[in-house]
């Protein structure tokens, strides 16, 4: 990933001093579909066929990916694209498309040293250098498929979905773990993909699993250390109670 060391100056230990700090890069691509211009995406200038890829198949856009091709500033897809639906403001204040939410059918199950592990494999180097990174991790039968990072929360779930997508990986045996929270437009994106299981190391919104409940996801939030919450769907995660049989607190 492209990164910048600049000059800065750093308050630490009751004293003032000048640092050399690596910062990301972020840049500004332009998304064609079927050769008409669709959006512009804010991203890390690395993976860009599987952001496109990803992009597409997570916002219900298409199911089937025809050709990806990258032109510098540029991600142009051929697929065959759905009708209907309309835009809105997603939770972080860009564009969202609002789509029919599909039922996950995946069969995958995890245990709970799976979803602690998964959690462990999120954080990568480049977030422990610069703290300006999301990561997104894609598992299957409980082991690591790929890493991706990136400056935002939503393109490292677009780019482990693309790389799946592209090598006709079946993303309903997968569980994905992300730095990112977790509100209705992110678990949104794992419906479309057709991913059952979503871990994420920060917090969900009621809307978040309000969309998991629904579309069938097991959606689990603030894994860190030896603890998670699992917010719907417990089924997936071996060895957990009936919901009614645990008192409040328990």
């Amino acid at each position: 990933m492209s990164m910048e060391k600049v000059e800065a100056i750093q308050f630490r230990g009751g004293r003032f001093s000048r640092i050399g700090d690596l910062v990301v890069k972020e840049r500004v691509f332009r998304l064609f579909i079927n050769g008409q211009f669709f959006c512009r995406i804010v991203a890390s200038g690395e993976y860009l066929e599987e952001l496109g890829a990803g992009f597409v198949i997570c916002e219900g856009l298409t199911e089937r990916i025809v050709e990806i091709e990258v032109k510098d500033e540029e991600i142009h897809v051929e697929a065959a694209i759905r009708t209907g639906g309309v835009c809105g403001i997603g939770s972080a204040g860009g564009l969202e498309l609002e789509r029919e939410i599909p039922m996950v059918r995946g069969d995958a199950f995890v245990t709970p040293a799976e979803i602690l592990r998964i959690t462990r494999e999120i954080e990568s180097e480049l977030w422990q250098q610069t703290g300006g990174v999301h990561c997104a991790v894609l598992f299957r039968d409980g082991e690591p498929l790929v890493r991706r990072c990136d400056v935002g929360r939503h393109n490292t779930v677009d780019k482990v979905v693309g790389y799946a997508i592209l090598r006709g990986i079946d993303l309903s045996r997968c569980a994905i773990g992300c730095t990112g929270r977790q509100p209705a437009g992110m678990v949104a994106k794992a419906a479309r993909a057709g991913i059952p299981i979503v871990i994420s190391k920060a917090a969900t919104t009621d809307r978040g699993i309000e969309t998991a409940e629904k579309a069938g996801i097991t959606l689990i939030c603030f894994s860190r250390g030896d603890r998670f919450t699992c917010y719907s769907h417990p089924e997936r995660v071996i060895g957990s109670p009936d919901p009614a049989t645990l008192k409040a607190g328990q």
